[in-house]
Protein backbone atom coordinates (compact mmCIF):
# COMPACT_ATOMS: atom_id res chain seq x y z
CA UNK A 1 0.00 0.00 0.00
CA UNK A 2 1.76 3.01 -1.25
CA UNK A 3 2.17 6.10 1.41
CA UNK A 4 -0.97 8.60 1.13
CA UNK A 5 -3.44 6.25 0.48
CA UNK A 6 -4.52 5.92 4.04
CA UNK A 7 -4.63 8.11 7.01
CA UNK A 8 -3.46 6.61 10.42
CA UNK A 9 -5.92 6.26 13.40
CA UNK A 10 -4.94 8.49 15.71
CA UNK A 11 -7.50 7.31 18.40
CA UNK A 12 -9.77 3.94 18.98
CA UNK A 13 -13.22 3.73 19.70
CA UNK A 14 -13.92 1.01 22.21
CA UNK A 15 -16.77 -0.93 21.66
CA UNK A 16 -16.97 -2.05 25.50
CA UNK A 17 -18.71 -5.26 27.18
CA UNK A 18 -21.76 -4.44 25.79
CA UNK A 19 -23.77 -1.80 23.99
CA UNK A 20 -27.44 -2.31 24.93
CA UNK A 21 -28.48 0.73 26.60
CA UNK A 22 -30.56 -1.14 29.14
CA UNK A 23 -27.48 -2.78 30.95
CA UNK A 24 -25.23 0.14 31.23
CA UNK A 25 -26.08 1.56 34.32
CA UNK A 26 -26.84 -2.00 36.57
CA UNK A 27 -22.90 -2.49 34.70
CA UNK A 28 -21.16 0.68 36.09
CA UNK A 29 -22.31 -0.10 39.81
CA UNK A 30 -21.83 -3.93 39.93
CA UNK A 31 -18.15 -3.51 38.39
CA UNK A 32 -17.49 -0.19 40.52
CA UNK A 33 -18.66 -2.43 43.60
CA UNK A 34 -16.33 -5.38 42.01
CA UNK A 35 -13.48 -2.48 41.86
CA UNK A 36 -14.18 -1.41 45.35
CA UNK A 37 -13.30 -4.72 46.88
CA UNK A 38 -10.63 -5.63 44.63
CA UNK A 39 -8.91 -2.43 45.64
CA UNK A 40 -9.86 -2.59 49.02
CA UNK A 41 -8.91 -6.46 49.39
CA UNK A 42 -5.72 -6.40 47.63
CA UNK A 43 -4.47 -3.05 49.40
CA UNK A 44 -5.62 -4.69 52.79
CA UNK A 45 -3.79 -7.72 51.76
CA UNK A 46 -0.32 -5.95 51.22
CA UNK A 47 -0.58 -3.31 54.53
CA UNK A 48 -1.55 -6.48 56.76
CA UNK A 49 1.09 -8.70 55.75
CA UNK A 50 3.88 -5.50 55.86
CA UNK A 51 2.68 -4.71 59.14
CA UNK A 52 2.36 -8.44 60.54
CA UNK A 53 5.63 -10.00 61.48
CA UNK A 54 4.22 -13.47 61.62
CA UNK A 55 3.34 -12.90 57.95
CA UNK A 56 7.32 -12.19 57.14
CA UNK A 57 8.32 -15.41 55.24
CA UNK A 58 8.11 -16.65 51.73
CA UNK A 59 4.53 -17.76 51.80
CA UNK A 60 3.24 -14.33 51.88
CA UNK A 61 6.09 -12.45 50.31
CA UNK A 62 4.80 -13.93 47.68
CA UNK A 63 1.26 -13.13 48.55
CA UNK A 64 2.34 -9.73 49.15
CA UNK A 65 3.44 -9.17 45.57
CA UNK A 66 0.82 -11.18 43.74
CA UNK A 67 -1.67 -8.53 45.95
CA UNK A 68 0.65 -6.02 44.35
CA UNK A 69 0.08 -7.11 40.85
CA UNK A 70 -3.60 -7.68 41.19
CA UNK A 71 -3.98 -4.20 42.18
CA UNK A 72 -2.23 -2.74 39.56
CA UNK A 73 -3.93 -5.49 37.13
CA UNK A 74 -7.38 -4.22 37.88
CA UNK A 75 -6.57 -0.26 38.00
CA UNK A 76 -5.27 -0.59 34.55
CA UNK A 77 -8.29 -2.12 32.84
CA UNK A 78 -11.22 -1.43 35.22
CA UNK A 79 -11.58 2.19 35.74
CA UNK A 80 -11.46 2.87 32.12
CA UNK A 81 -14.22 -0.08 31.50
CA UNK A 82 -16.52 1.54 34.16
CA UNK A 83 -16.38 4.76 32.38
CA UNK A 84 -17.13 3.32 29.43
CA UNK A 85 -20.73 2.67 31.04
CA UNK A 86 -21.68 6.02 31.52
CA UNK A 87 -20.07 7.59 27.94
CA UNK A 88 -21.42 7.73 24.67
CA UNK A 89 -18.89 7.42 22.92
CA UNK A 90 -15.98 5.74 24.85
CA UNK A 91 -12.68 6.94 22.65
CA UNK A 92 -9.04 6.15 23.64
CA UNK A 93 -5.98 7.77 21.86
CA UNK A 94 -3.08 5.79 20.30
CA UNK A 95 -0.74 6.58 23.29
CA UNK A 96 -3.05 6.21 26.16
CA UNK A 97 -4.50 2.44 24.03
CA UNK A 98 -0.58 1.34 23.34
CA UNK A 99 0.57 2.42 27.31
CA UNK A 100 -2.92 0.88 28.31
CA UNK A 101 -1.37 -2.20 26.40
CA UNK A 102 1.78 -2.38 27.81
CA UNK A 103 1.12 -2.54 31.49
CA UNK A 104 -1.69 -4.89 31.07
CA UNK A 105 0.62 -7.62 29.42
CA UNK A 106 3.39 -6.97 32.01
CA UNK A 107 0.85 -7.27 34.89
CA UNK A 108 -0.73 -10.15 33.24
CA UNK A 109 2.48 -12.26 32.45
CA UNK A 110 3.74 -11.24 36.03
CA UNK A 111 0.84 -12.85 37.22
CA UNK A 112 1.45 -16.21 35.09
CA UNK A 113 4.57 -16.64 36.63
CA UNK A 114 3.76 -15.56 40.45
CA UNK A 115 1.55 -18.19 40.60
CA UNK A 116 3.89 -20.43 39.14
CA UNK A 117 6.37 -19.68 41.83
CA UNK A 118 3.82 -19.76 44.81
CA UNK A 119 3.23 -23.39 43.63
CA UNK A 120 7.24 -24.06 43.75
CA UNK A 121 7.21 -22.54 47.24
CA UNK A 122 3.93 -24.89 48.27
CA UNK A 123 6.22 -28.13 46.97
CA UNK A 124 8.91 -26.68 48.86
CA UNK A 125 7.00 -26.65 52.01
CA UNK A 126 5.23 -29.57 51.77
CA UNK A 127 7.65 -31.83 50.38
CA UNK A 128 10.77 -30.83 52.50
CA UNK A 129 9.61 -28.98 55.23
CA UNK A 130 12.58 -28.76 57.71
CA UNK A 131 14.86 -27.04 54.80
CA UNK A 132 12.20 -24.63 54.25
CA UNK A 133 13.52 -21.95 55.23
CA UNK A 134 16.81 -23.19 53.82
CA UNK A 135 15.85 -23.30 50.76
CA UNK A 136 13.33 -20.28 50.06
CA UNK A 137 15.96 -17.86 52.14
CA UNK A 138 15.27 -14.11 51.31
CA UNK A 139 18.24 -14.24 49.20
CA UNK A 140 16.22 -16.95 46.69
CA UNK A 141 12.82 -15.85 47.13
CA UNK A 142 14.35 -12.02 46.24
CA UNK A 143 15.60 -13.57 42.79
CA UNK A 144 12.18 -15.40 41.96
CA UNK A 145 10.40 -12.34 42.36
CA UNK A 146 12.64 -10.44 40.28
CA UNK A 147 12.68 -13.21 37.72
CA UNK A 148 9.05 -12.73 37.49
CA UNK A 149 9.15 -8.97 37.00
CA UNK A 150 11.82 -9.39 34.52
CA UNK A 151 9.80 -12.03 32.52
CA UNK A 152 6.89 -9.69 32.68
CA UNK A 153 9.31 -6.66 31.51
CA UNK A 154 10.29 -8.86 28.26
CA UNK A 155 6.97 -10.17 27.45
CA UNK A 156 5.40 -6.54 27.81
CA UNK A 157 8.47 -5.06 25.53
CA UNK A 158 8.54 -7.67 22.90
CA UNK A 159 4.29 -7.28 22.46
CA UNK A 160 4.09 -3.79 22.85
CA UNK A 161 7.12 -3.39 20.05
CA UNK A 162 5.97 -5.10 17.63
CA UNK A 163 2.39 -4.05 18.09
CA UNK A 164 3.98 -0.32 17.42
CA UNK A 165 5.18 -1.45 13.79
CA UNK A 166 1.41 -2.15 13.00
CA UNK A 167 -0.41 0.11 11.04
CA UNK A 168 -4.27 0.98 11.70
CA UNK A 169 -5.93 2.96 8.75
CA UNK A 170 -9.78 3.43 8.62
CA UNK A 171 -11.26 1.07 11.25
CA UNK A 172 -10.94 2.05 14.85
CA UNK A 173 -13.40 0.55 16.52
CA UNK A 174 -12.12 -2.15 18.96
CA UNK A 175 -14.31 -4.66 20.05
CA UNK A 176 -13.20 -5.05 23.63
CA UNK A 177 -13.27 -3.27 26.53
CA UNK A 178 -9.32 -2.37 27.14
CA UNK A 179 -6.74 -2.56 24.42
CA UNK A 180 -5.86 -6.22 24.39
CA UNK A 181 -3.81 -7.72 21.55
CA UNK A 182 -6.20 -9.94 19.44
CA UNK A 183 -9.19 -6.78 19.22
CA UNK A 184 -6.55 -4.47 18.03
CA UNK A 185 -4.76 -7.13 15.48
CA UNK A 186 -8.35 -7.09 13.88
CA UNK A 187 -8.31 -3.55 12.68
CA UNK A 188 -4.51 -3.94 11.27
CA UNK A 189 -4.20 -2.58 7.59
CA UNK A 190 -0.50 -4.38 7.69
CA UNK A 191 1.24 -7.74 7.53
CA UNK A 192 0.16 -9.39 11.53
CA UNK A 193 1.92 -12.09 11.13
CA UNK A 194 5.41 -11.37 13.61
CA UNK A 195 2.79 -10.23 16.01
CA UNK A 196 0.75 -13.43 16.06
CA UNK A 197 4.52 -15.34 15.76
CA UNK A 198 5.28 -13.72 18.92
CA UNK A 199 1.51 -13.89 20.62
CA UNK A 200 1.91 -17.54 20.52
CA UNK A 201 5.87 -17.72 21.52
CA UNK A 202 5.27 -15.89 24.47
CA UNK A 203 1.34 -17.17 25.58
CA UNK A 204 2.70 -20.63 25.44
CA UNK A 205 5.60 -19.84 27.33
CA UNK A 206 3.78 -17.69 30.09
CA UNK A 207 0.74 -19.78 30.10
CA UNK A 208 2.16 -23.80 29.09
CA UNK A 209 5.43 -23.33 31.35
CA UNK A 210 3.62 -21.72 34.59
CA UNK A 211 0.77 -24.69 34.33
CA UNK A 212 3.63 -27.61 33.89
CA UNK A 213 5.45 -26.10 36.82
CA UNK A 214 2.46 -25.72 38.99
CA UNK A 215 1.07 -29.22 37.75
CA UNK A 216 4.67 -30.96 38.49
CA UNK A 217 4.79 -28.75 42.06
CA UNK A 218 1.20 -30.73 42.76
CA UNK A 219 2.06 -34.07 41.69
CA UNK A 220 4.58 -34.10 44.18
CA UNK A 221 2.99 -32.42 46.64
CA UNK A 222 0.06 -35.14 46.06
CA UNK A 223 2.37 -38.11 46.68
CA UNK A 224 4.04 -36.57 49.67
CA UNK A 225 0.61 -35.89 51.31
CA UNK A 226 -0.58 -39.60 50.87
CA UNK A 227 2.28 -40.92 52.96
CA UNK A 228 1.39 -38.87 55.94
CA UNK A 229 0.13 -41.27 58.23
CA UNK A 230 -2.59 -39.09 59.44
CA UNK A 231 -5.97 -38.16 58.93
CA UNK A 232 -5.34 -34.98 60.34
CA UNK A 233 -2.21 -34.41 58.40
CA UNK A 234 -2.98 -34.83 55.19
CA UNK A 235 -6.19 -32.69 55.92
CA UNK A 236 -3.94 -29.38 56.68
CA UNK A 237 -1.55 -30.60 54.12
CA UNK A 238 -4.11 -29.87 51.70
CA UNK A 239 -5.49 -26.86 53.19
CA UNK A 240 -2.35 -25.16 52.75
CA UNK A 241 -2.50 -25.79 49.03
CA UNK A 242 -6.35 -25.75 48.49
CA UNK A 243 -6.54 -21.23 48.49
CA UNK A 244 -3.77 -21.80 45.45
CA UNK A 245 -5.12 -24.32 43.83
CA UNK A 246 -8.53 -22.49 43.30
CA UNK A 247 -6.75 -19.00 42.42
CA UNK A 248 -4.78 -20.88 39.87
CA UNK A 249 -7.68 -22.91 38.00
CA UNK A 250 -9.88 -19.35 37.40
CA UNK A 251 -6.65 -17.35 36.37
CA UNK A 252 -5.47 -19.63 33.93
CA UNK A 253 -8.76 -21.42 32.33
CA UNK A 254 -9.68 -18.41 31.15
CA UNK A 255 -6.62 -17.12 30.10
CA UNK A 256 -5.94 -19.84 28.14
CA UNK A 257 -9.50 -20.25 26.74
CA UNK A 258 -8.81 -16.16 25.41
CA UNK A 259 -5.30 -16.80 23.91
CA UNK A 260 -4.76 -20.63 23.30
CA UNK A 261 -7.65 -20.65 21.06
CA UNK A 262 -8.26 -20.12 17.04
CA UNK A 263 -8.95 -16.98 16.52
CA UNK A 264 -12.38 -15.83 14.73
CA UNK A 265 -15.24 -13.14 14.82
CA UNK A 266 -17.47 -15.43 17.00
CA UNK A 267 -15.24 -16.20 19.73
CA UNK A 268 -14.62 -12.25 20.35
CA UNK A 269 -17.50 -11.79 22.25
CA UNK A 270 -16.87 -15.05 24.23
CA UNK A 271 -13.09 -13.46 24.64
CA UNK A 272 -14.44 -10.61 26.32
CA UNK A 273 -16.51 -12.60 28.91
CA UNK A 274 -13.81 -14.89 29.70
CA UNK A 275 -11.24 -11.43 30.00
CA UNK A 276 -13.07 -10.50 32.67
CA UNK A 277 -12.45 -13.32 34.85
CA UNK A 278 -8.85 -12.30 34.61
CA UNK A 279 -8.81 -9.34 34.67
CA UNK A 280 -11.56 -8.31 36.71
CA UNK A 281 -12.62 -10.70 38.44
CA UNK A 282 -9.61 -13.15 39.60
CA UNK A 283 -7.76 -9.54 40.83
CA UNK A 284 -10.87 -9.33 43.54
CA UNK A 285 -10.91 -13.42 44.58
CA UNK A 286 -7.41 -13.67 45.45
CA UNK A 287 -7.53 -11.55 48.76
CA UNK A 288 -10.82 -13.20 49.35
CA UNK A 289 -9.20 -16.81 48.42
CA UNK A 290 -5.82 -16.31 50.60
CA UNK A 291 -7.58 -14.63 53.83
CA UNK A 292 -10.79 -16.48 53.92
CA UNK A 293 -9.66 -20.38 53.89
CA UNK A 294 -5.89 -18.75 55.53
CA UNK A 295 -5.61 -19.01 59.69
CA UNK A 296 -2.13 -16.82 59.67
CA UNK A 297 -4.01 -14.29 58.07
CA UNK A 298 -7.25 -14.48 60.25
CA UNK A 299 -5.26 -13.84 63.42
CA UNK A 300 -3.13 -11.42 61.99
CA UNK A 301 -5.95 -9.68 60.61
CA UNK A 302 -7.75 -10.29 64.41
CA UNK A 303 -4.45 -9.10 66.26
CA UNK A 304 -4.57 -5.71 63.28
CA UNK A 305 -8.60 -4.81 64.34
CA UNK A 306 -7.59 -4.92 68.05
CA UNK A 307 -4.69 -2.92 67.63
CA UNK A 308 -6.50 -0.13 65.97
CA UNK A 309 -9.64 -0.14 68.72
CA UNK A 310 -7.84 -0.17 71.76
Amino acid sequence: MEKGNYSLVTEFILIGLTEQPDLQLPLFFLFLEIYVVTVMGNLGMIILIGLSSNLHNAMYYFLFNLSLIDLCQSTVVTPKMIMSFLSEKNTISYPECTTQFYFFTFFAISECQMLAVMAYDRYVVICYPLRYSLIMSYHVRSWLVGGVYVLGLIGATAHTGCLLRVLFCKENAINHYFCDLLPLLKLSCSSTYVNEVVLLSFSTFNILFPTLTIICSYVFIIASILKIPSTGGRSKAFSTCSSHIIAVGVFFGSLAFMYLQPSSLGSMDQGKVSSVFYTIIVPMLNPLIYSLRNKDVKIALKKAIERTFH
